[in-house]
C-alpha cells in the first residue's frame, strides 16, 4: 500500500492531546501488509505519565463528587459517537489488529454497549442496610471510589477489553490513566477520543502510549496508584502484580491453556466446528482460545478427520476481504513465536497432520500469516499441551474416558476457559462441577463471554479476587466503609 504521509497522534493528558517530552515516536502497521503505516505514536517516558497521573489526581475530588446520572450521560454519548463511527473505526480495528472486518465492527458495537451497560449499572450499584437490635441507630455500608486507576490492555481486543475496565472505573467515580498496547495504539486513542468528545472533564482520563520498558514501572509503582486492572500475559502479570504496594489493589486477566473435551456421544460434526471456531478465529490469538482438544478414543479418528476438513475450507487473507475467515498474526513476534511452538511439537514426537506453515506468495509475503496447524499423538506434558501459545494451534489428546478427560484438563497452570461437548446432561452437570475454570461451557466454544456476566479465571489465568463484566466489574473499583450512626 503505497502512502505518501503517515499522520502522528498525541497523548491525552489533562484534556489536550500533547506530545511526549521525548520527542520521539513509534509506528502502528498493518499486521496483514507492513506496508500500511496507520499512523505514529507517542514513545512516552516516566515523566509524561506522572504528569498524567498528577492530571487524574487533582481531576478526583471533583469527578467523585459528580452525580451518577452526570457520569452515565457521558458514557452514553460516547458510546453514541462510537455507533456513529462503526464503519471507520472497524476497519481502522482491522488493519491494525488484523481480525477479520466483521469482527473488527463487532468489536466496536460491542464496546458501545459495554458502555451502556455500566451507565445503566452503576446507578444502581449501592451499598447495604444493616438490620440491629438498637432502634436508635442505623448501620449500612457506603461504597467509595478508590482514586486514580491504572488501565493497561492487550492488543488483541484493543477497544473492548479497555471499553470493559475504563467504563465501571468511570461510573463508580475514579480518575484513569489509560496505556494501550503498542501493536493497537489508534483504536484505543479512538474510544479515548470519544469519552473527550462526550464532554468527559480534564484530568478524568488520560492516555499515554508508549513501550511497557518506559512507561510500565510509574503505572504500578506511583503511589498515586490506587489500582491496576491488567489484561496480558501470565508472565507479565505476575511482575506487576510483584510491584504493586500493598495499598495499591490489583486485577489480573491473564493466560489460558483452554481445552474442549470431545465425548463418544458427541455430534462430530458440531464438535470439529466448535473446535474451529474455539481454536481458530482471531487467528486463535484469544485468552479463552481453545488450543487443546481431548478426545476420546473411540471417536478420535473422526473427529480428526472432521477437524481437518473443516479447517481446509477456511480463507486466510487480509481481514479486509470480505471471504477472509482467518487473518494473520498481529506481529512478527506472534508469528515467530507460533512457528517456534509447531517446531516444538515436531521435536517433542507430536504428529502435525495439518498446517504450521508460513504462508508464502503475493497477497501473504506482506504479513505475518500462518496455517492453522492441528497435532495428533499429542502427550499431556509435551510443551504444546501446558504452555499458552497464543496463536492457530491445536494439540489433539485421546483418552479413554471421562475421569481421564477431566484430570489432563485440569492438569494445566492455567484455568481460564474450558469446554464438554456431550449429549448426556447428567455428564454435562458432573463436567461444570469437575472443571477448574472461571468459564465453563457445554455444547459451545470455548471464547466468548457476556457483557452482563462475570468474567475471569482460576489458578494462573487470574489474581481470583475481583471479576471483570457483569454487575460484579463494579466492585473492583469500589472500596466500602462501614457506617454506624445513633440518634
Amino acid at each position: 500500500m503505497l502512502q505518501t504521509s503517515v499522520k502522528s497522534y498525541e497523548n491525552y493528558i489533562n484534556g489536550k492531546w500533547v506530545s511526549s517530552v521525548s520527542n520521539e515516536t513509534f509506528e502502528s502497521i498493518n499486521p496483514a501488509d507492513t506496508s500500511d503505516v496507520l499512523g505514529k505514536f507517542q514513545s512516552s517516558t516516566k515523566d509524561d505519565v506522572e504528569t498524567a497521573i498528577k492530571a487524574a489526581s487533582d481531576a478526583f475530588p471533583s469527578w467523585a463528587s459528580t452525580s451518577p446520572s452526570k457520569r452515565a450521560a457521558i458514557l452514553n454519548k460516547a458510546a453514541d459517537i462510537l455507533e456513529s463511527r462503526v464503519e471507520q473505526y472497524g476497519e481502522e480495528l482491522t488493519r491494525e489488529e488484523g481480525k477479520i472486518l466483521s469482527a473488527g465492527k463487532g468489536e466496536v458495537k460491542r464496546s458501545a454497549q459495554t458502555l451502556r451497560y455500566y451507565a445503566v449499572e452503576g446507578l444502581s450499584f449501592t451499598g447495604e442496610t444493616f438490620p440491629n437490635d438498637d432502634p436508635n441507630m442505623d448501620v449500612y455500608t457506603a461504597r467509595e471510589p478508590l482514586g486514580v486507576v491504572s488501565v493497561i490492555t492487550p492488543w488483541n481486543f484493543p477497544i473492548s477489553i479497555p471499553a470493559r475496565k475504563i467504563a465501571p472505573a468511570l461510573m463508580t467515580g475514579n480518575t484513569v490513566v489509560f496505556k494501550p498496547s503498542s501493536d493497537t495504539p489508534l483504536i484505543a486513542l479512538r474510544l479515548v477520543e470519544a469519552l473527550h468528545e462526550a464532554g468527559i472533564p480534564e484530568g478524568v482520563i488520560n492516555f499515554v502510549t508508549g513501550s511497557s520498558s518506559n512507561v510500565g514501572d510509574p503505572l504500578v509503582k506511583h503511589p498515586a496508584i490506587r489500582a491496576v486492572t491488567f489484561t496480558g500475559s501470565t508472565g507479565a502479570g505476575e511482575s506487576i502484580h510483584s510491584k504493586a504496594s500493598l495499598t495499591t489493589r490489583t486485577q489480573m486477566e491473564l493466560g489460558g491453556k483452554n481445552p474442549i473435551i470431545v465425548m463418544d456421544d458427541a455430534d462430530i460434526d458440531n464438535a470439529a466446528q466448535l473446535t474451529v471456531n474455539g481454536g481458530f478465529a482471531l487467528t486463535g490469538q484469544a485468552c479463552t482460545g481453545t488450543s487443546r482438544v481431548i478426545v476420546m478414543k473411540s471417536v478420535e479418528e473422526a473427529f480428526t478427520a472432521k477437524l481437518i476438513e473443516k479447517t481446509k475450507e477456511l480463507v486466510i487473507d487480509n481481514g479486509l476481504v470480505d471471504e477472509t475467515k482467518v487473518g494473520p498474526l498481529a506481529n512478527e513476534k506472534q508469528l515467530n513465536n507460533v512457528l517456534n511452538y509447531v517446531d516444538i511439537g515436531k521435536k517433542e514426537g507430536a504428529n502435525l497432520v495439518y498446517g504450521g506453515n508460513r504462508l508464502e506468495g503475493p497477497k501473504y509475503d506482506q504479513g505475518y500469516f500462518v496455517e492453522p496447524a492441528i497435532f495428533t499423538d499429542v502427550k499431556p506434558d509435551m510443551r504444546i499441551a501446558q504452555e499458552e501459545i497464543f496463536g492457530p494451534v491445536i494439540a489433539i489428546i485421546a483418552v479413554d474416558n471421562y475421569e481421564e478427560a477431566i484430570k489432563v484438563a485440569n492438569d494445566v497452570e492455567y484455568g481460564l476457559a474450558a469446554s464438554i461437548v456431550t449429549n448426556d446432561i447428567k455428564l454435562a452437570k458432573k463436567f461444570t462441577q469437575d472443571i477448574e475454570a472461571g468459564t465453563v461451557k457445554v455444547n459451545r466454544t470455548t471464547t466468548g463471554n457476556l457483557i452482563n456476566a462475570p468474567f475471569g479465571g482460576l489458578k494462573k489465568s487470574s489474581t481470583s479476587t475481583f471479576r471483570e463484566s457483569g454487575r460484579v466489574g463494579l466492585e473492583f473499583f469500589t472500596q466500602i466503609k462501614t457506617v454506624y450512626v445513633g440518634y
